[in-house]
Protein backbone atom coordinates (compact mmCIF):
# COMPACT_ATOMS: atom_id res chain seq x y z
CA UNK A 1 0.00 0.00 0.00
CA UNK A 2 1.26 3.55 -0.75
CA UNK A 3 -0.19 6.48 0.61
CA UNK A 4 -0.09 9.89 -1.30
CA UNK A 5 -1.00 12.60 1.30
CA UNK A 6 -1.08 15.37 -1.08
CA UNK A 7 -4.01 14.08 -3.37
CA UNK A 8 -5.39 12.42 -0.09
CA UNK A 9 -5.36 8.79 -2.39
CA UNK A 10 -4.58 5.33 -1.57
CA UNK A 11 -2.77 2.81 -3.79
CA UNK A 12 -3.11 -0.61 -3.09
CA UNK A 13 -1.18 -3.36 -5.01
CA UNK A 14 -3.66 -6.76 -5.52
CA UNK A 15 -3.88 -9.70 -7.69
CA UNK A 16 -6.96 -9.55 -9.51
CA UNK A 17 -10.10 -7.67 -9.43
CA UNK A 18 -11.75 -10.24 -7.04
CA UNK A 19 -9.50 -9.03 -4.75
CA UNK A 20 -10.50 -5.68 -5.20
CA UNK A 21 -14.26 -6.59 -5.06
CA UNK A 22 -13.35 -8.19 -1.65
CA UNK A 23 -11.20 -5.41 0.02
CA UNK A 24 -14.51 -2.93 -1.13
CA UNK A 25 -16.97 -5.27 0.33
CA UNK A 26 -15.10 -5.37 3.71
CA UNK A 27 -14.53 -2.11 4.13
CA UNK A 28 -18.15 -1.49 3.42
CA UNK A 29 -18.92 -3.97 5.78
CA UNK A 30 -16.71 -3.87 9.05
CA UNK A 31 -15.66 -0.29 8.49
CA UNK A 32 -18.60 1.54 6.90
CA UNK A 33 -16.34 2.89 4.60
CA UNK A 34 -17.79 3.38 1.22
CA UNK A 35 -14.26 2.93 -0.75
CA UNK A 36 -14.30 4.45 -4.52
CA UNK A 37 -12.16 2.57 -6.49
CA UNK A 38 -10.61 3.54 -10.00
CA UNK A 39 -9.50 1.35 -13.28
CA UNK A 40 -6.88 -1.02 -12.43
CA UNK A 41 -3.45 -1.15 -13.74
CA UNK A 42 -0.87 -3.30 -14.10
CA UNK A 43 2.56 -2.96 -11.87
CA UNK A 44 5.51 -2.74 -14.03
CA UNK A 45 8.94 -2.21 -12.98
CA UNK A 46 11.58 0.35 -14.40
CA UNK A 47 15.22 -1.14 -15.21
CA UNK A 48 18.40 1.62 -16.11
CA UNK A 49 19.45 1.68 -19.42
CA UNK A 50 22.59 2.77 -19.34
CA UNK A 51 25.25 4.78 -16.52
CA UNK A 52 24.53 8.09 -15.24
CA UNK A 53 26.22 9.93 -12.11
CA UNK A 54 25.96 12.91 -10.11
CA UNK A 55 26.88 14.90 -7.23
CA UNK A 56 26.42 18.02 -5.06
CA UNK A 57 28.86 19.91 -2.78
CA UNK A 58 28.39 21.02 0.35
CA UNK A 59 28.45 25.03 0.02
CA UNK A 60 28.45 24.91 -3.50
CA UNK A 61 26.08 26.15 -6.07
CA UNK A 62 21.89 25.42 -5.58
CA UNK A 63 22.63 22.92 -2.63
CA UNK A 64 20.59 24.46 0.59
CA UNK A 65 21.69 21.33 2.38
CA UNK A 66 24.72 21.25 4.78
CA UNK A 67 25.79 17.92 2.93
CA UNK A 68 27.56 16.61 0.10
CA UNK A 69 26.17 13.56 -1.71
CA UNK A 70 27.80 11.95 -5.15
CA UNK A 71 25.94 8.76 -6.62
CA UNK A 72 26.59 6.73 -9.93
CA UNK A 73 24.24 4.23 -10.83
CA UNK A 74 24.31 1.23 -12.97
CA UNK A 75 22.43 -1.64 -14.64
CA UNK A 76 22.87 -5.09 -12.80
CA UNK A 77 22.06 -8.33 -13.48
CA UNK A 78 18.10 -9.19 -13.97
CA UNK A 79 16.44 -9.89 -10.73
CA UNK A 80 19.99 -8.80 -8.74
CA UNK A 81 17.40 -5.80 -7.10
CA UNK A 82 19.49 -3.04 -5.96
CA UNK A 83 22.71 -2.92 -4.50
CA UNK A 84 24.65 -0.07 -2.73
CA UNK A 85 28.04 0.34 -2.82
CA UNK A 86 30.46 2.73 -1.29
CA UNK A 87 33.53 4.12 -3.24
CA UNK A 88 34.55 6.41 -0.71
CA UNK A 89 36.49 5.81 2.26
CA UNK A 90 34.06 4.62 5.06
CA UNK A 91 36.48 5.15 8.12
CA UNK A 92 37.54 8.92 9.40
CA UNK A 93 35.55 11.00 6.31
CA UNK A 94 32.42 11.73 8.28
CA UNK A 95 29.58 9.74 11.12
CA UNK A 96 28.42 6.44 10.14
CA UNK A 97 25.18 7.26 10.41
CA UNK A 98 25.08 9.94 7.50
CA UNK A 99 26.32 6.95 5.71
CA UNK A 100 23.58 5.00 6.83
CA UNK A 101 21.35 7.84 6.41
CA UNK A 102 22.07 7.77 2.40
CA UNK A 103 21.49 4.17 1.90
CA UNK A 104 18.47 3.66 3.42
CA UNK A 105 16.79 6.70 1.32
CA UNK A 106 18.54 5.35 -2.01
CA UNK A 107 16.34 2.30 -1.66
CA UNK A 108 13.15 4.85 -0.58
CA UNK A 109 13.72 6.61 -3.56
CA UNK A 110 14.41 3.87 -6.04
CA UNK A 111 10.57 2.81 -5.11
CA UNK A 112 9.36 5.58 -7.69
CA UNK A 113 11.80 5.87 -10.85
CA UNK A 114 11.30 8.23 -14.30
CA UNK A 115 7.84 6.59 -14.68
CA UNK A 116 6.67 6.17 -10.87
CA UNK A 117 7.51 2.69 -11.12
CA UNK A 118 9.71 0.50 -8.78
CA UNK A 119 13.83 0.96 -10.41
CA UNK A 120 15.26 -2.41 -9.99
CA UNK A 121 18.49 -4.44 -11.08
CA UNK A 122 20.76 -1.63 -10.91
CA UNK A 123 24.08 -1.10 -9.03
CA UNK A 124 23.94 2.25 -6.91
CA UNK A 125 27.32 3.71 -5.65
CA UNK A 126 28.65 6.42 -3.53
CA UNK A 127 31.42 8.67 -5.05
CA UNK A 128 31.44 12.00 -3.09
CA UNK A 129 30.75 12.25 0.65
CA UNK A 130 31.36 15.14 3.00
CA UNK A 131 29.85 17.46 5.95
CA UNK A 132 30.07 20.03 7.76
CA UNK A 133 31.50 18.99 11.53
CA UNK A 134 29.47 19.90 14.72
CA UNK A 135 29.53 24.19 15.41
CA UNK A 136 28.30 25.84 18.46
CA UNK A 137 26.85 28.98 18.89
CA UNK A 138 28.16 31.58 21.09
CA UNK A 139 26.65 30.55 23.92
CA UNK A 140 28.20 26.79 23.93
CA UNK A 141 24.97 25.48 22.26
CA UNK A 142 24.63 23.12 19.35
CA UNK A 143 24.06 25.27 15.95
CA UNK A 144 22.17 22.77 13.43
CA UNK A 145 22.11 26.04 10.72
CA UNK A 146 26.02 25.22 10.73
CA UNK A 147 26.05 21.43 11.34
CA UNK A 148 25.25 18.79 9.06
CA UNK A 149 22.66 16.75 10.25
CA UNK A 150 21.21 13.16 8.62
CA UNK A 151 18.48 15.18 7.82
CA UNK A 152 20.53 16.70 5.01
CA UNK A 153 22.00 13.99 3.82
CA UNK A 154 18.36 12.64 3.60
CA UNK A 155 17.20 15.07 1.75
CA UNK A 156 19.74 15.61 -0.81
CA UNK A 157 20.14 12.18 -2.05
CA UNK A 158 16.79 11.78 -3.76
CA UNK A 159 17.83 14.91 -6.04
CA UNK A 160 21.15 13.50 -6.45
CA UNK A 161 20.12 9.78 -7.00
CA UNK A 162 17.14 10.58 -9.44
CA UNK A 163 19.51 13.35 -11.57
CA UNK A 164 21.99 10.76 -11.78
CA UNK A 165 18.83 7.92 -12.91
CA UNK A 166 17.55 10.49 -15.75
CA UNK A 167 21.56 10.29 -17.22
CA UNK A 168 21.45 6.83 -17.03
CA UNK A 169 17.59 6.46 -18.83
CA UNK A 170 14.88 4.09 -17.63
CA UNK A 171 12.99 1.36 -19.73
CA UNK A 172 9.76 -0.02 -18.79
CA UNK A 173 9.08 -3.42 -18.10
CA UNK A 174 5.64 -4.64 -17.95
CA UNK A 175 4.58 -8.73 -16.39
CA UNK A 176 3.76 -11.04 -18.55
CA UNK A 177 1.78 -14.44 -17.42
CA UNK A 178 2.65 -18.19 -18.80
CA UNK A 179 -0.90 -19.38 -19.44
CA UNK A 180 -2.41 -23.10 -20.10
CA UNK A 181 -5.87 -22.74 -21.71
CA UNK A 182 -8.21 -25.66 -22.59
CA UNK A 183 -11.01 -25.62 -25.19
CA UNK A 184 -13.63 -27.07 -27.59
CA UNK A 185 -11.75 -27.95 -30.58
CA UNK A 186 -14.64 -26.39 -33.01
CA UNK A 187 -13.96 -23.19 -31.13
CA UNK A 188 -10.29 -22.68 -31.92
CA UNK A 189 -10.62 -20.89 -35.10
CA UNK A 190 -12.95 -17.52 -33.29
CA UNK A 191 -10.34 -17.82 -30.38
CA UNK A 192 -6.86 -17.28 -32.16
CA UNK A 193 -7.73 -13.92 -33.87
CA UNK A 194 -8.82 -12.54 -30.12
CA UNK A 195 -5.28 -14.12 -28.35
CA UNK A 196 -3.49 -12.13 -31.22
CA UNK A 197 -5.63 -8.86 -30.32
CA UNK A 198 -4.57 -9.29 -26.89
CA UNK A 199 -0.98 -10.20 -27.57
CA UNK A 200 -1.41 -13.62 -26.49
CA UNK A 201 1.43 -15.82 -28.38
CA UNK A 202 0.45 -19.90 -27.86
CA UNK A 203 3.94 -21.11 -28.09
CA UNK A 204 1.87 -24.93 -28.49
CA UNK A 205 -1.16 -25.86 -29.87
CA UNK A 206 -1.94 -29.74 -29.24
CA UNK A 207 -5.33 -31.95 -30.39
CA UNK A 208 -6.32 -34.12 -27.52
CA UNK A 209 -9.57 -35.56 -28.35
CA UNK A 210 -12.06 -33.23 -28.76
CA UNK A 211 -10.36 -30.24 -27.12
CA UNK A 212 -7.38 -28.06 -28.00
CA UNK A 213 -4.47 -27.09 -25.37
CA UNK A 214 -2.71 -24.06 -26.00
CA UNK A 215 -0.01 -22.95 -24.43
CA UNK A 216 2.02 -19.47 -24.14
CA UNK A 217 2.24 -15.80 -23.16
CA UNK A 218 0.49 -13.02 -22.61
CA UNK A 219 0.94 -8.92 -20.91
CA UNK A 220 -0.66 -9.55 -17.24
CA UNK A 221 -2.28 -6.16 -18.46
CA UNK A 222 -4.78 -8.67 -20.89
CA UNK A 223 -5.21 -11.58 -18.50
CA UNK A 224 -9.02 -9.81 -17.07
CA UNK A 225 -9.77 -9.00 -20.98
CA UNK A 226 -9.36 -13.09 -21.87
CA UNK A 227 -11.20 -13.71 -18.94
CA UNK A 228 -14.32 -11.57 -19.21
CA UNK A 229 -14.38 -12.89 -23.52
CA UNK A 230 -13.56 -16.48 -23.08
CA UNK A 231 -17.30 -17.90 -21.94
CA UNK A 232 -18.86 -16.54 -24.71
CA UNK A 233 -15.83 -17.59 -27.15
CA UNK A 234 -15.91 -21.06 -26.06
CA UNK A 235 -19.85 -22.05 -24.61
CA UNK A 236 -18.53 -21.46 -21.45
CA UNK A 237 -16.26 -25.08 -21.56
CA UNK A 238 -13.13 -22.88 -21.87
CA UNK A 239 -10.62 -23.60 -19.03
CA UNK A 240 -7.56 -20.74 -18.50
CA UNK A 241 -5.26 -20.73 -15.65
CA UNK A 242 -2.52 -18.23 -15.33
CA UNK A 243 0.68 -17.42 -13.85
CA UNK A 244 3.10 -14.97 -13.89
CA UNK A 245 6.24 -15.63 -15.90
CA UNK A 246 8.48 -12.78 -16.79
CA UNK A 247 9.01 -9.14 -17.31
CA UNK A 248 9.48 -7.64 -20.70
CA UNK A 249 10.14 -4.24 -22.53
CA UNK A 250 6.78 -2.12 -22.94
CA UNK A 251 5.82 -1.50 -26.62
CA UNK A 252 4.17 1.61 -27.74
CA UNK A 253 2.87 4.37 -25.13
CA UNK A 254 4.60 3.67 -21.87
CA UNK A 255 2.67 3.71 -18.96
CA UNK A 256 3.72 6.24 -16.35
CA UNK A 257 2.51 5.70 -12.48
CA UNK A 258 1.34 8.69 -10.30
CA UNK A 259 4.21 10.12 -7.77
CA UNK A 260 3.53 9.50 -4.15
CA UNK A 261 6.57 11.34 -3.28
CA UNK A 262 8.17 15.24 -3.14
CA UNK A 263 9.09 14.54 -6.73
CA UNK A 264 12.81 14.86 -6.84
CA UNK A 265 12.41 14.98 -10.59
CA UNK A 266 11.02 18.88 -9.91
CA UNK A 267 14.16 20.82 -7.77
CA UNK A 268 11.67 23.43 -7.52
CA UNK A 269 8.58 21.75 -6.64
CA UNK A 270 10.46 19.45 -4.46
CA UNK A 271 12.72 22.07 -2.45
CA UNK A 272 9.51 23.98 -1.87
CA UNK A 273 8.21 20.64 -0.14
CA UNK A 274 10.71 19.51 1.88
CA UNK A 275 12.25 23.06 2.95
CA UNK A 276 9.15 25.37 2.72
CA UNK A 277 11.03 27.38 -0.04
CA UNK A 278 12.29 27.69 -3.04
Amino acid sequence: MRQDDSRQEIFVSLYGEVQKEVIGATLADEFGVDAGFRETTTICIERPIGAGAAVEFNGKGSNPFLATVGLRIEPAPVDSGVEFRLGVELHGTMPLSFFTAVEEVVHDTLRQGVYGWQVTDCTVTMTHSGYSAKQSSAHGVFDKSMSSTARDFRQLTPLVLMDALQQAGTTVYEPVHHFNLELPADTLGPVLPVLARLGAIPDTQELRGSSYMLEGAIPAVRVHGLQQQLPALTRGEGVLECSYDRYQPVHGTIPARPRSDHNPLNRKEYLLHVLRRV
